[in-house]
């Protein structure tokens, strides 16, 4: 993919991000308390944002700075695809809703496993570094690394004036394809790995990582999740999907079941020869799509990425791109799209639209599974 792509990718993903950021936690702060300080420092101030919809947790403030993971920035460092970030950390969430509920649990980013350690376990098996989950080299063989991320999430509940984990969910992610040189600064080769190998992978460094968690008093009794994760590759315009979690109650030591997950995310327009994840999801799409194109000049693209649970459309995600000469023309296409939007693309799931130029985001527009109409905001000048 040349670097152009990879900027718009990019660029696209900033921006839906800090709009997810913006509508999602403007909550205010409304419980403040104070706890003991875990590391030893004495106590600090915690304040519990707002809950604007029970579909968010609350999350927590710690002498008024937000508690960022332990392990930030590690994932980034490892993923060149920006779509498998944002699923992953989304997807994880989502899981972690079935387990702890969020009206019961606060979210705090992960607290109990650190860069360092992250890293470590992401690398290869030797004997400088025994912790490595990816298998060792073997000399004159191509032995694949699988385990690509790591992420940690706590779940913490109030106890009198006092917050306590309640409980974690650790998400793995597993490398779909295989990337690798043959030489130092030579040409990047690829390997495609199997489902087997990446089911078998997944669930290996899982019981790993819960017998490395347990060691850990403070995490010795807590409820732990994990969520199994397989990447889409480097040049994919969505993110990748989970395949299983597994809940592992207090004290639980070994991992005895898996649950599935039948998640599938796609990319609308269909391409040539691919299967349809829905054939009216997809003639709807196609139908805005020609209907749009048709009110307005100089559109470089309208694409979607639409995810799918259970055979069953549970978002979509779509991207319109186009060059404008006016702010009136951005009023006016953003309100066409309103109404486009109502009558061709699928009921009964959450949608967005983003509609980007050159210039940045120019307009946004969004509809819940329950709201019958969307609403939209256009970025003015000032």
């Amino acid at each position: 993919m040349n670097g152009g792509v990879k900027l718009k990718k990019l660029k696209l993903s900033i921006s839906i991000l800090m709009l997810t950021f913006v509508l999602v936690a403007c909550g205010s702060v409304d419980k403040t308390t104070t706890t003991k300080n875990t590391s030893g420092n004495g106590n600090q101030k915690t304040e519990i944002t707002g809950q604007n919809s029970s579909k968010y947790y609350k999350t927590v403030l710690k002498n008024g700075k937000y508690q960022v993971s332990k392990s930030r920035g590690v994932s980034t460092q490892q993923n060149s695809n920006n779509f498998n970030l944002k699923s992953f950390d989304k997807g994880m969430l989502d899981i972690s809703k079935k387990v702890f509920s969020t009206d019961k649990y606060v979210f705090q980013e992960g607290q109990y496993i650190s860069s360092e350690r992250t890293q470590n376990w992401l690398g290869r098996y030797s004997k400088k570094n025994p912790s490595g989950l990816n298998p060792k080299k073997v000399k004159g063989k191509l032995v694949p690394e699988y385990i690509q991320q790591i992420n940690e999430q706590d779940y913490l509940v109030p106890v009198g004036k006092n917050l306590s984990l309640g409980g974690m969910t650790i998400g793995i992610g597993v490398n779909s394809i295989y990337y690798y040189q043959k030489e130092q600064y030579g040409a990047t080769y690829e390997k495609k790995l199997t489902n087997d190998q990446i089911k078998y992978q997944g669930k290996l460094a899982a019981q790993k990582i819960l017998n490395r968690l347990r060691k850990n008093n403070k995490l010795k009794n807590i409820p732990i999740v994990f969520a199994l994760y397989k990447q889409a590759p480097d040049d994919s315009l969505i993110g990748g999907n989970f395949y299983a979690y597994s809940v592992n109650k207090n004290g639980a030591n070994k991992i005895s079941s898996w649950n599935k997950v039948n998640q599938k995310k796609y990319v609308f327009p269909i391409a040539d020869g691919e299967k349809s994840p829905n054939s009216n999801d997809a003639s709807s799409f196609n139908e805005f799509k020609s209907q749009v194109q048709n009110y307005f000049p100089n559109l470089s693209g309208i694409t979607a990425q639409a995810q799918y649970n259970d055979g069953a459309l549970t978002g979509m995600h779509v991207n319109v791109n186009t060059q404008f000469y006016s702010q009136t023309e951005v009023t006016s296409f953003t309100q066409y799209l309103q109404t486009a939007a109502q009558k061709y693309l699928p009921a009964n799931a959450p949608i967005d639209i983003t509609v980007s130029s050159a210039q940045g985001v120019q307009s946004f527009l969004s509809r819940g599974s329950n709201d019958r109409s969307f609403t939209f905001h256009i970025f003015d000048s000032f």
